[in-house]
């Protein structure tokens, strides 16, 4: 399978390589993809050394999966042009989340959507990710009627960048800054830009994806997205109203059940999911898990997982795995 990961030198990029070693995806050819003054630079992989390319070198080569994470702009302009070749995109970024004909997918909850015909396959947003992989067994079960999510995201999901002014911060040192305001010992209500209704991009995302990766608009999503000092791993505070009443016990017991959820609550042995705990993991973590005693068939609950892992590269090559693993992509056969 010859593998194309464009954005290979970024913070997500990195990780996307490191999962695809750790998952023994099938890599037979590595190319590596980044902007034109990362060209000719070496990116060592399972062993060997690659050299990174450009986008326009990249889709000469005609490789049959394109892993992309190099921003919105930059998949708009060359996802299809590789689609065009005969690769299979599937993109990071949120250019093609919404768009009717693409499909927006998590393996675990709807991946059965996916067709050889799909050239181009968006990976959802990081904290829509994790929030759905808690929400489907609960919603297929007990019928979501509104869900309610304060998050609480760590600098990392913004970028180096972000990362970088946390550090400067608490060294003490002046830098650039990714923020209006420090982020240190602060919190910023404040997830990507702000929209005419009030709402940020983030939290619109948060909005609208869960409805598109369930197959259902019938339940209604509000949303603040936090930004907390946080290196990396997002956390989510979730208020979920169903149409019908559940027990605490047979709620923790689906989620425990779902590939990919972990269950951590037992509160009386401080037990709970942290992004310390999450960090470097696939697994999506759940735990305060509580009834809403302020109105009926209401739950609340606390999501965390790391977001550049199952909040980014681990979900984008779980889908590439889905796809060699059905048939869907093959791969191309060279003299």
């Amino acid at each position: 399978m010859r593998v194309a990961v464009v954005g290979a030198t970024g913070m997500v990029g990195n990780v996307m390589l490191q999962v695809l070693a750790e998952r023994n995806f099938p890599v037979t050819e590595l190319i590596p993809v980044a902007s034109e003054r990362s060209v000719g630079n070496k990116i060592e992989f399972q062993g060997k050394n690659y050299s990174v390319v450009g986008l326009e070198t990249a889709v000469a080569m005609q490789p049959d999966i394109a892993l992309f994470s190099a921003g919105g702009d930059t998949s708009l302009e060359w996802a299809p042009k590789f689609a065009e070749a005969g690769t299979t995109v599937i993109d990071n970024s949120s250019a093609w989340r919404m768009d009717p004909t693409k499909k927006l997918v998590v393996p675990e909850i709807n991946g059965d959507v996916l067709t050889s015909e799909d050239k181009i396959i968006a990976n959802p947003n990081c904290s829509t990710i994790q929030l759905v992989m808690a929400l489907a067994p609960l919603h297929k079960e007990y019928q979501m009627k509104r869900v309610v999510i304060s998050t609480y995201q760590s600098v990392s999901g913004t970028g180096v960048k972000a990362v970088q002014q946390l550090d400067n911060e608490e060294a003490g040192v002046e830098g650039e800054m990714a923020y209006p305001h420090p982020i240190g010992r602060n919190a910023l209500p404040h997830c990507d830009v702000f929209l005419e209704n009030g709402y940020t991009k983030e939290e619109m995302k948060l909005v609208k994806e869960p409805k598109k990766i369930l197959r259902d608009d019938s339940f209604a999503v509000t949303a603040t997205a936090v930004r907390i000092p946080t290196a990396g791993g997002h956390s989510e505070s979730v208020n979920i109203q169903f149409e019908n009443d559940f027990e605490l016990e047979k709620v923790r017991e689906l989620l425990d059940k779902t590939d990919g959820v972990v269950v951590q609550d037992d509160v009386q042995n401080n037990v709970y999911p942290m992004p310390i705990l999450a960090n470097n993991k696939d697994e999506v973590f759940v735990g305060r898990i509580r009834r809403d005693e302020s109105q009926p068939n209401t739950l609340n609950m606390w999501i965390v997982a790391d977001n550049l892992r199952k909040g980014a590269a681990t979900n984008t090559v779980q889908i590439a795995e889905y796809l060699v693993a059905n048939n869907l992509v093959k791969p191309s056969v060279t003299a």
